[in-house]
């Protein structure tokens, strides 16, 4: 009866606090997710069915840093634990639904959920080092205008354990493909991670924390069209992990033209928060910003940008645009890049070209959309949970 108030009080906050995945579970019977129980709880579950307390490290540390996928692979367990396990809880996981393997060696691979919907990463070799590119949503409601992902329109938001799944495999995919292991992660793919921080912040946790796989939060990245409240918030918490910016331009109007969010999260307030950020964490903080041919990439451009990043110290990854089918916005001439790059060098900005990786599969900077393409192909665009081919 004790086993059974203590499942029932974890589902209950189970369904408040993570609502998509309440639905999961109720198309699983209403079998709770072991991985949202914390080594405490699962401490308190054992001891009602008998068992060591220890066996409750074991369990999060088959889940969290071996990344087991099934009870049976818990082959440090006893049979007849692995089958109390089974009969009380869930385990979900991640799927690889498609891999494509790029022209330049990075590999974009598409994830299915447990609700059969579809989500991308990314692995992005460069200079003997490995970048994961993970999502935070299925598809995302902000509806920038130069971005393959805002064309799907929002989902829902992931589970933090679905986050975590994306590195994992990804570390796998690394690890079978390159024989190496990854050396950072971005919150680059789809969705807006500052409207999923909960979940964001769960899984980085663990991934970094103690019984996880021990990734440095100087090796992770989360990065954000501008949502001022999560800034602060990320702020407030001194987060260790890296802080990146899509700005894109450096006028309102501009700005607003490609990323609406801009009309609610203006660019004095951002500079304002991201000044604030600095102040509270001491990382300085990388701004990306994507070169468009005539709309963003004059000289005028460039001086306002200088001008915006003197609030605070930070870097600027300038970035090819990656055309998207659809949308009006064309590549930056190589000669204005660099001529770009030289105005802000000349205000003694720290600036880098960032070489776009995977285009022709549709795998770069704002490209993800849950398409399937053989290298140096056009494909198709699919709704978050359709297969494409």
């Amino acid at each position: 009866m004790e086993t059974r108030r203590k499942i029932a009080g974890n589902f209950k906050k189970f369904k408040e606090l993570r609502p998509q995945a309440f639905i999961f579970a109720k198309m699983q019977k209403e079998k709770p997710n072991i991985r949202t129980f914390s080594e405490a709880e699962l401490k308190s579950w054992l001891a009602d069915q008998g068992e060591k307390a220890f066996r409750g490290r074991q369990i999060r540390e088959w889940l969290w840093k071996k990344h087991a996928t099934a009870f049976d692979e818990m082959t440090s367990l006893s049979k007849e634990l692995r089958n109390k396990l089974k009969a009380h809880f869930r385990l979900p996981a991640l799927q690889v639904s498609h891999l494509q393997k790029s022209r330049d060696k990075t590999i974009k691979v598409g994830f299915r959920l447990e609700d059969d919907l579809l989500v991308e990463g990314v692995l992005i070799p460069s200079g003997g080092r490995y970048t994961a590119c993970i999502s935070s949503q299925v598809g995302c409601a902000l509806g920038c205008r130069f971005c393959a992902t805002a064309r799907l329109g929002w989902n829902r938001n992931l589970v933090f354990d679905e986050i975590f799944d994306q590195v994992a495999l990804l570390e796998k995919v690394c690890r079978e493909n390159y024989q190496d292991k990854l050396d950072n992660i971005v919150l680059m793919g789809m969705g807006e991670p500052l409207q999923n921080y909960e979940n964001v912040r769960k899984a980085i946790e663990l991934l970094t924390g103690e019984g996880g796989p021990g990734y440095s939060p100087s090796r992770i990245t989360l990065s954000t069209v501008g949502i001022i409240k999560g800034i602060k918030r990320m702020a407030d918490e001194q987060v260790k992990y890296n802080l990146a910016v899509s700005l894109h331009a450096a006028t309102d109007e501009k700005r607003s033209e490609i990323i609406p969010v801009n009309r609610q999260n203006n660019l004095e307030a951002l500079g304002r928060s991201l000044k604030y950020f600095h102040e509270k964490t001491g990382t300085r903080i990388t701004l990306e910003y994507l070169l468009m041919d005539n709309f963003n990439d004059n000289p005028e451009d460039a001086a306002k940008l200088a001008v915006f990043c003197r609030q605070f110290p930070c870097k600027i990854n300038l970035i090819p645009y990656n055309p998207v089918e659809g949308v009006p916005y064309k590549t930056s001439e190589e000669l204005k890049t660099l001529r770009f790059k030289t105005l802000l060098e000349k205000r003694n900005l720290v600036v880098n070209i960032r070489q776009s990786r995977g285009t022709d599969i549709d795998a770069a900077c704002g490209q993800l959309a849950n398409t399937q393409k053989k290298p140096g192909l056009r494909g198709k665009s699919g709704r978050p949970g359709t297969k494409t081919t």
